[in-house]
């Protein structure tokens, strides 16, 4: 079967478009894996049961008459440093069932339980950037972009009444049996 010229541009502009579509897909996937890895996700384990293993990432084919693409992005240097993480927050023998609610209410707790004794430590009412400050060298740690601000909405909803804190202004917190100076 001979292809005339027609068909022949025909399939091949198919082609390219097929392969400009590949490219893409390429593309995103690269950014995707990218993205995850400056977020720092969970990695996922390789063949070998690894989780630290590289990602293996398919190279396009060069195709000859093909026009620049743009190259993927570099991968970050180096990840960011997790903090560790608390003993507490770990399930020891015998409670590895626990959900992720049943251990974030967990650690919700013991983080306050480090406030309170912070602020007891201290004798005075403090600021949220200095409560964080000192629970952080514990191995206490906030997500966000603010952990100030997610502490200070954390120790204010326990501020309320019958809570075990007590709110003295912007931020500063005293336990709530400690009488106002």
């Amino acid at each position: 079967m001979v292809l005339s010229e027609a068909e022949a541009l025909a399939r091949l502009e198919a082609l390219r478009r097929q392969r400009d579509a590949i490219e893409r897909q390429i593309t995103d996937l690269l950014l995707y894996l990218d993205l995850g890895r400056r977020l720092g996700g969970p990695a996922s384990p390789d063949a070998d049961g690894r989780a630290d293993a590289p990602i293996p990432v398919p190279e396009p084919t060069p195709q000859p008459a093909q026009a620049p693409v743009a190259a993927p992005p570099a991968p970050p240097s180096a990840a960011p440093e997790r903090p560790p993480v608390p003993a507490f927050a770990v399930p020891v023998e015998g409670e590895a069932g626990l959900s992720e609610t049943v251990l974030a209410r967990r650690y919700g707790r013991a983080l306050i339980e480090a406030v309170l004794a912070v602020l007891e430590e201290a004798g005075r009412p403090m600021h949220a950037s200095e409560i964080l400050a000192r629970i952080s060298e514990q191995g206490f740690s906030l997500p966000g972009q603010d952990p100030v601000a997610a502490l200070n909405t954390r120790l204010w909803k326990r501020s309320g009444p019958g809570g075990p804190l007590k709110r003295l202004g912007d931020a500063v917190y005293a336990p709530a049996d400690a009488e106002e100076a």
